[in-house]
């Protein structure tokens, strides 16, 4: 027998080397999973890890930003000589804002709508 032939017959084909690439990749993953699965705790427990900030805390931020733009729009108004903005003021701002957008969104809808109905989209 040839050297090389001997040398050749212990190499696995290219489907073979696939095959067991895949089947390596595929029982890592499965380990992992069973690890996951047998840990008692959570992912963040595991790392310690917890939000930098509560739904409390996000909350009072969002009620401090809202007070120091109404703050500095009343700063400005006391220059203009208008009258100071309460907070009351600042929410029904809001919901007329809201309602125009609302409206606007609506007769954008009507028109797309109307244009489907037109051109048979």
């Amino acid at each position: 027998m040839h050297p090389i032939q001997s040398h050749a017959s212990n190499v696995c084909s290219p489907v073979e080397f696939i095959v067991i690439s895949f089947g390596l990749v595929a029982g890592l993953v499965v380990v992992l999973v069973l690890l996951a699965r047998a840990y008692p705790g959570s992912g963040a427990d595991l790392l310690d890890w917890k939000p930098t900030r509560s739904y409390e805390t996000e909350a009072m931020l969002e009620l401090d930003d809202v007070q120091q733009m109404i703050d500095a729009q009343n700063e400005y108004r006391r220059k203009r000589g208008a009258p100071e903005l309460t907070e009351a003021d600042a929410h029904q701002m809001a919901r007329e804002d809201n309602e125009l957008r609302e409206r606007a969104r609506a007769s954008y809808d009507k028109r797309l709508d109307e244009l489907e109905d037109e051109f048979g989209a």
